[in-house]
């Protein structure tokens, strides 16, 4: 394992040509001008934000890069989860492809303790985070044991959960 810088984890998923990423928290750290504006029907501030997002994700597809995304969550989401719902809709919208898995869903499926991105079937990033949703650190993980554990973990995920475009946010 070797502790890794947050640029580095980006030129690892900026040079990847697959992602796969598993999000188990319900809360992250997020914009507060932007999820205030969410809160009182702004979709112009939420749109103008996820521009950006948009066409990095949209640049990346366009270029051959794979990114699939499980988002486990509580049931009824949380106020922060409804925003993320309604923000991911913009990068599911470039190409990401994006599945939304209720908790209730996972008792029987094993999933590592971390997010974690898997990256050409090669890498894995765990993402660390404090209690007040910070990175604590970033671990990235070459060893092959790694990569297929977490590997399944997302294929298994991945076969339970709801497509976007499918997902009603209760």
């Amino acid at each position: 394992m070797e502790l890794i810088s947050v640029a580095r984890r980006a030129e690892l998923i900026g040079n990847a040509r697959s992602v796969l990423k598993l999000e188990l928290r319900d809360h992250y750290a997020v914009d507060r001008e932007l999820f205030a504006a969410w809160q009182v029907g702004s979709t112009d501030a939420l749109g103008r934000a996820a521009a950006a997002s948009r066409d990095r994700v949209a640049a990346r597809v366009a270029g051959g890069m794979s990114l699939r995304r499980v988002k486990v969550v509580s049931e009824p989401l949380s106020e922060y989860q409804r925003f993320a719902f309604d923000y991911s809709a913009h990068a599911v919208a470039a190409g990401e492809d994006i599945r939304w898995l209720p908790r209730r869903l996972t008792s029987t499926v094993l999933l590592p303790g971390n997010d974690f991105f898997v990256l050409d079937d090669e890498l894995v990033i765990f993402n660390v985070l404090d209690g007040e949703d910070n990175r604590a650190e970033q671990q990235l993980h070459r060893d092959a044991g790694t990569v297929k554990l977490c590997r399944s973990a997302f294929d298994v995920a991945w076969a339970v959960a709801v497509p976007h475009q499918a997902y009603s946010a209760p």
